[in-house]
């Protein structure tokens, strides 16, 4: 009977959700400067098609005239059978939120998939974790067909503890919970460690 009610209340909470891309909320007042720097991808959410698999490392860069841009690297997987080492190099353009980007970049996968997605920071406290989201194409009723999101930690190792609630509750809130997989750290792209 227990199972029913909790399945029940699962239930009742996903009906009850707002997956209405237009409606998910992104960090108020962001400020470039703190986010700049280096964060390691801990956990993502995959898009369809290519994408990066491992030793997901990002540096974002502010210049004097507040531009943004920034590095990527990471392992992806090519025709289901060969791994290799993708640097790639991305410029974003303003929108009317600080928070909301275009993201536009250049490198291996470049050539194999769009270049132009959103750039979304939906949380971050700056210097501990940040929550990443992209939607590359909405359904008729607002809602994503295709996203693809990253948890990034400041530290190699992953979250701490007092971050994990803040994260999940987000992960929730962009109705993602349960589609991450962890982004394991090892070296093979040559990220450093």
């Amino acid at each position: 009977m227990l199972r029913y009610a909790v399945s029940l209340c699962f239930l009742a909470l996903a009906w009850a959700q707002d997956c209405q891309v237009s409606n998910f909320q992104v960090v108020q007042n962001f400020d470039r400067n703190r986010y700049a720097g280096t964060w390691y991808a801990v956990a993502k959410k995959d898009p369809e098609g290519l994408f990066l698999i491992d030793d997901i490392v990002a540096q974002f860069i502010v210049a004097q005239d507040g531009t943004m841009t920034a590095t990527a690297q990471g392992r992806v997987n090519i025709l289901n059978n060969w791994n290799t080492c993708a640097h790639m190099i991305a410029t974003f353009e303003e929108t009317g939120e600080p928070a909301k980007f275009r993201m536009k970049y250049w490198g291996a996968a470049a050539y194999l998939q769009t270049g132009n997605d959103n750039h979304w920071v939906i949380d971050t406290d700056y210097d501990n974790y940040a929550v990443h989201y992209s939607c590359r194409l909405l359904d008729e009723d607002g809602s994503c067909l295709d996203s693809y999101s990253f948890i990034f930690s400041r530290h190699i190792t992953g979250l701490r503890a007092e971050d994990q609630p803040k994260v999940t509750q987000k992960k929730a809130e962009l109705c993602l919970l349960g589609k991450y997989r962890r982004v394991p750290h090892n070296g093979e792209s040559g990220a450093p460690k």
